[in-house]
């Protein structure tokens, strides 16, 4: 597969589609021209940010994953591992429960690496020093299968922010302090990632922790990770300079941008006497999902975010979504503070540990979704503890 490929597939069947992106790819040929041989460490990096469920649209479906493990053992690859953190707030082995990653480890007998039990380097991220997990450094060729879906912080999600599950807690924090887009878009050229297959079957528009998925049932390949962003940022109504970190990985020569040189190659699924098959077809117009909800965007106004971790954030605003649809969220009694970068400091009305020398506040890091609605309500009927 060349760097400026795009591969897309649409249809049901996520193992049969997996395998004929990784065939089409000749991503076997890759490894061993990048590695010399079979003995090479491949790792998978999926999206376990939590403890949800694929379809829900915030994980990797394990079928994606599984197909491209299968045809891994299939070409004689077999020192091969799965690697993972969750975001802060939830614990991986939650994740690896609730999502059957760990039930499919077991089953294919590939071992897991919890990345937040890992020991964290300085590494060079074309000019950014970075932190990044010892074994995910020991990768001799990294596939990264994201989630293509929304984010209530950066608009967006997919290849290059995912690469943000392969540093520490507190690499994780700082990022948030730093604002998102600036480290994420070194990340890339810190811990190189050779090939990408974008889960975009069932995906959340709005926020990366899920609960309202869109069936778009595609899958997305490619070798650069900025090109992949690139497209997935167009295939969902939204410009470069949206999501910024895409235009600073490219500037830190991580890939390229440019999707009028991209040759795209679009596949749809073909069903005959039960047996799956796929044609060539004509590239759809962009974006897919044209009508996709903004409502996050207007519940974002009642909050004064200042450095908040994506855990925290990305469980208040389903908190408060919930209110709007009970009607409730007009009598919030002003906006909600949260983030890092009210530690230490004095005000009325916040959530999470970091505003624990507020008037009123929610402690937790980060409180649970419920908790955070029980709290909310309570504000909202003006009955203050």
């Amino acid at each position: 597969m060349k760097r400026n490929e795009l591969f897309i597939i649409e249809g049901k069947a996520l193992r049969d589609m997996t395998e004929m992106l990784c065939r089409q790819a000749d991503l076997a040929g890759m490894i061993r021209a990048k590695c010399g041989g079979k003995e090479a460490l491949v790792a998978l990096k999926p999206n376990l940010v939590g403890p949800i469920r694929a379809e829900d649209g915030a994980t990797t479906h394990p079928e994606i994953t599984e197909a491209v493990l299968c045809y891994l053992k299939e070409n004689g690859f077999r020192n091969v591992v799965v690697m993972e953190s969750s975001w802060v707030g939830d614990k991986t082995g939650e994740s690896l429960l609730v999502t059957g990653y760990g039930e499919l480890c077991r089953r294919m007998g590939v071992p897991f690496l919890d990345l937040q039990e890992d020991s964290g380097v300085m590494r060079d991220g074309s000019g950014m020093r970075l932190t990044i997990c010892e074994r995910a450094l020991e990768a001799d060729y990294l596939i990264n299968l994201p989630v293509l879906k929304g984010h209530c912080q950066t608009r967006m999600t997919c290849a290059l922010k995912n690469m943000k599950g392969c540093i520490p807690a507190s690499e994780k924090r700082r990022f948030h302090r730093l604002g998102l887009h600036e480290p994420i878009g070194h990340l890339s050229a810190a811990i190189r990632q050779d090939f990408i297959i974008a889960d975009a079957v069932s995906p959340d528009l709005t926020f990366e922790d899920g609960g309202n998925p869109v069936s778009l049932d595609r899958l997305i390949c490619a070798a650069d990770p900025v090109l992949m962003d690139a497209y997935g940022a167009a295939a969902l109504g939204l410009s470069l300079q949206e999501v910024r970190y895409i235009e600073i990985a490219e500037e830190c020569g991580v890939g390229c941008s440019d999707l009028s040189g991209a040759d795209i190659s679009y596949y749809l699924e073909k069903n005959k006497g039960g047996r799956h098959g796929y044609v060539k077809a004509e590239v759809p117009s962009l974006p897919w999902e044209r009508d996709r909800s903004r409502s996050v965007i207007g519940l974002k106004e009642l909050v004064e975010d200042v450095d908040s971790c994506s855990a925290c954030y990305g469980t208040l605003i389903p908190a408060l979504k919930r209110l709007e649809e009970e009607g409730e969220l007009r009598r919030l009694p002003g906006k909600i503070c949260i983030g890092q970068g009210y530690r230490g400091r004095t005000g009325e009305f916040g959530i999470g540990n970091c505003t624990a020398a507020f008037r009123h506040t929610l402690k937790g890091c980060p409180p649970s979704a419920e908790e955070m609605y029980q709290y909310l309500k309570r504000e909202c009927g003006g009955n203050r503890s």
